[in-house]
């Protein structure tokens, strides 16, 4: 005591911060009157005890390491420390002194402590939802953000797009009422009358205090009350999450007896509930726009023609990551003289221009071999040039075949190829053809003059050609040949399938449904 008197004992005493003194052999030697208050106990409990026992648990806190490293080191720190007796937050300032003492100055921090946990907590919801074209999907761990900081307890509930409610995700803060919880967030929407607390919530769009009786009395008799009954025994709250002035879902938060939000708490629940439900308002959109993109593309790819003696299948799978739009197409129709034309295209771009143009082209290239009756290299020749005259401000590859029988259950194919993979040729036995070449013909839109080279292959009876854009083979982390390759194997193990199932299948294994670019894909199989 008489080393602190020597440093002013009235300025301590009078110091709105606590103030507490330990001594080298860890005996507390002096309290101020703001940490008696601080404490809740008197300073005569606490003088000339060991603050180890004084104080129990801190011996090996955070807290206790620290006093010990400032009085090993006699170098000051700060940290923050959580008294779980008081329920308070305190940032502590270790400072060493005279003796091996070490003096420690500490001040309330709970609300600093408590904003910057809110704010975590808006922060982590922000980066759940950004950049999620479906934010549907992470609806189920937005309840973890949000427990324990801001609730005991959550429940997020979403609207479909047909306007059906369904429980995506919930997070109780105590582990053994998580199962709890699950089991109750997947009976309660089915128990709840039109009239509960969470229902009228989604209808008036407005915020709805909830007590643990409303639910209760909400619920018939059954399973759902009863787990209820284990859940709340406190208050909860119903917020709306809103977009664009629909309702798209509710957030159920939760507090047990014994503990209630304050006025911040509130303020960021409701922030919060404002992301998510302009994130999901943008998911929504986001689906209606790329199924309406979807559905102009596929209109703009029609069904292809089923010659006698033949089968042909096409497939189209948009882009992960674009506008579920893009430039591929593939084509397939009978020119004038009775013969097999199949196209395939890719226009550079992925989005509504280049489905635009994709369109033209389709439509130019059409005319011109239905008209001309031309073989495939003057197909693209006149393609070229009616781009150049027409000014047609678009790159794109195209690579067009045509199939002639032979009288004798075979077919000759004839293509030609504007900067485009050549075709995939599979033998009758399932044996795949030797690799066609590749030649250098330029893009469509370089130069309309460009020459156009054909190739010519026989084929058997059974005989299946497979041509492609280069989505399905083509990787941002590898070079082409390794995914030409990887084709050449899938297809040689898929051979001897039906048509439509091998194309599937090629579908499936190499891009499975998430392609980095659109594919198209045209198939002939001869009978």
């Amino acid at each position: 005591m008489a080393v602190v008197a020597e440093a002013g004992t009235s300025v301590l005493e009078g110091m709105p911060m606590g103030f507490v003194q330990i001594a080298a052999d860890w005996r507390i030697t002096y309290v101020n009157a703001a940490a008696e208050r601080a404490f809740g106990r008197r300073r005569g409990d606490l003088l000339g005890r060991s603050a180890w026992q004084a104080f129990p648990g801190n011996e090996e806190s955070p807290l206790g390491r620290a006093y010990r490293r400032v009085a090993a080191t006699r170098r000051p720190e700060v940290l923050e420390s959580f008294s779980t007796a008081r329920g308070t937050w305190f940032e502590v300032r270790l400072v060493p002194a005279e003796g091996g003492r070490v003096n420690a100055f500490f001040t309330d921090s709970t609300a600093r402590h408590r904003a910057q946990e809110r704010q975590a907590v808006l922060a982590r919801v922000s980066t759940e939802v950004a950049d999620t074209p479906d934010a549907v999907q992470t609806m189920s761990r937005i309840p973890r953000v949000l427990v324990p900081v801001l609730a005991d307890w959550a429940v997020v509930t979403v609207l479909d797009d047909d306007g059906r409610p369904r429980d995506v995700g919930c997070w109780h803060a105590r582990a053994e009422l998580r199962p709890v919880l699950a089991r109750y967030s997947e009976l309660r929407l089915g128990a709840l009358p039109v009239t509960s607390p969470l229902v009228r919530s989604m209808h008036t769009q407005e915020t709805t205090p909830v007590t643990a009786a409303e639910v209760h009395d909400s619920l018939p008799p059954g399973e759902a009350r009863d787990l209820q009954r284990r859940l709340a025994t406190g208050g909860g709250l119903h917020l709306p999450l809103l977009g664009r002035g629909r309702t798209l879902g509710v957030i159920t938060l939760w507090w047990q007896e014994g503990r209630s939000p304050d006025a911040e708490d509130l303020a960021a629940a409701r922030e919060a509930a404002e992301r998510i439900g302009l994130a999901l308002d943008n998911g929504r959109l986001y689906r209606q726009q790329a199924a309406l993109a979807e559905e102009l593309q596929r209109s703009l790819l029609t069904q292809p023609v089923q010659p006698a003696g033949a089968e042909v299948a096409v497939r189209y799978t948009p882009a992960a990551e674009a506008a579920r739009v893009g430039g591929d197409w593939y084509d397939a129709f009978r020119s004038p003289c009775g013969a097999m034309v199949l196209v395939i295209g890719d226009v550079v771009g992925h989005d509504t221009a280049a489905a635009a143009a994709m369109g033209q082209l389709r439509g130019l290239l059409r005319g011109i071999a239905t008209y001309s009756d031309a073989g495939p290299g003057e197909v693209l020749r006149g393609l070229d040039a009616a781009m150049h005259l027409l000014a047609f401000p678009t790159l794109a590859t195209a690579a067009v075949a045509r199939l002639t029988e032979d009288g004798a259950g075979g077919a000759e194919l004839v293509w030609s190829s504007a900067g485009h993979l050549p075709p995939l040729v599979v033998g009758p036995d399932g044996a795949l053809a030797e690799a066609l070449p590749w030649p250098g013909d330029l893009l469509l839109g370089v130069d309309s003059g460009a020459r156009r080279t054909e190739h010519r292959v026989a084929l058997a009876a059974g005989s299946t050609v497979l041509m492609f854009t280069d989505g399905l083979v083509e990787r941002r982390d590898e070079d082409l040949d390794t995914g030409l390759h990887r084709l050449r194997g899938t297809v040689a193990e898929l051979a001897e399938r039906p048509l439509a199932e091998l194309c599937d299948e090629v579908v499936d294994r190499l891009v499975h449904g998430r392609p980095d670019d659109d594919v198209a894909l045209v198939a002939v199989r001869l009978a």
